[in-house]
């Protein structure tokens, strides 16, 4: 196994892990300084494509934006997500991952669990790709937005779940919007890191669209803390550029050649 998964999860005992999104070069090469995860999430079909859902996101977009993230790493584990319907069985899925991997040098992928593609997960690792797991809200699956494991019942399925990602060989589980209770037994109960979004202080790490956390996304929901109002700043930025430009300004004497 690869030294930087090995180290992800070493971590688990250690401290916690530090997780963001990226789908450029220049954000990448900021965030590398700062985490242990770099993610390109199917996120950038909303966050960044201003598109419904992640469902028609297509291959070749995220590898297109994950070529440009490489290009900005250098310490960071680079995991990639895998479109919706691009592991919808072993065979597409050994084609799609294959691809990713060649094209965009990535330590890792990062699939959405349906309950069902355990083997997938299996098969994929015994061929020597690294897998992120990712159970809770799984957007790729579920059409309407509510928190998981808030009942017995559904903490007993999500358990279980996490269980048999982990004996599937993934080398970390993605925990989203999970009742807090129900994600620290499922991160006691298991060896590897779970990365938390919207799921306790109580996983091994967190994970948040860089976006949203910088304020740029418009999207804050409860378990967004947003560090800094870019949107705002940016504003301020666009409107006294509007200004020079209008009133001959800019460009000055210095900036031209």
């Amino acid at each position: 196994m690869k030294k930087k998964i090995i180290r992800i999860k070493k971590l688990k005992s250690k401290r916690k892990l530090v997780c963001l999104t990226a789908y450029s070069k220049p954000l990448a090469k900021i965030l590398d300084k700062h985490c242990d995860i770099i993610l390109v999430g199917d996120s950038i079909a909303t966050a960044f494509y201003g598109m419904k859902n992640t469902w028609s996101l297509s291959l070749e977009t995220i590898i297109n934006h994950a070529k440009a993230v490489r290009a900005g790493i250098k310490k960071s584990t680079f995991v990639v997500d895998m479109p919706f319907n691009t592991y919808k069985n072993i065979f597409v899925a050994k084609k799609n991952v294959k691809k990713v991997f060649k094209l965009t040098k990535c330590d890792a992928i990062k699939i959405e669990s349906n309950g069902r593609n355990f083997k997938i997960i299996s098969k994929l690792v015994k061929l020597g790709y690294p897998v992120m797991g990712h159970i809770g809200f799984t957007p790729q699956y579920k059409n309407k937005f509510k928190p998981e494991g808030i009942n017995k019942i559904q903490e007993n399925k999500l358990i279980n779940e996490a269980k048999k990602i982990e004996n599937s060989g993934a080398f970390s589980i993605v925990l989203e919007c999970i009742n807090a209770r129900t994600a620290k037994k499922i991160t006691n109960e298991i060896k590897i890191p779970t990365i938390g979004i919207g799921s306790s202080k109580d996983c091994d790490g967190q994970i948040l669209v860089t976006d949203d956390l910088i304020g740029l996304s418009g999207f804050y929901p409860r378990f967004v803390k947003k560090y800094i109002n870019l949107n705002n700043i940016m504003n301020k930025v666009f409107k006294k550029f509007r200004y020079e430009v209008i009133n001959n300004k800019f460009p000055k004497k210095i900036n031209t050649y």
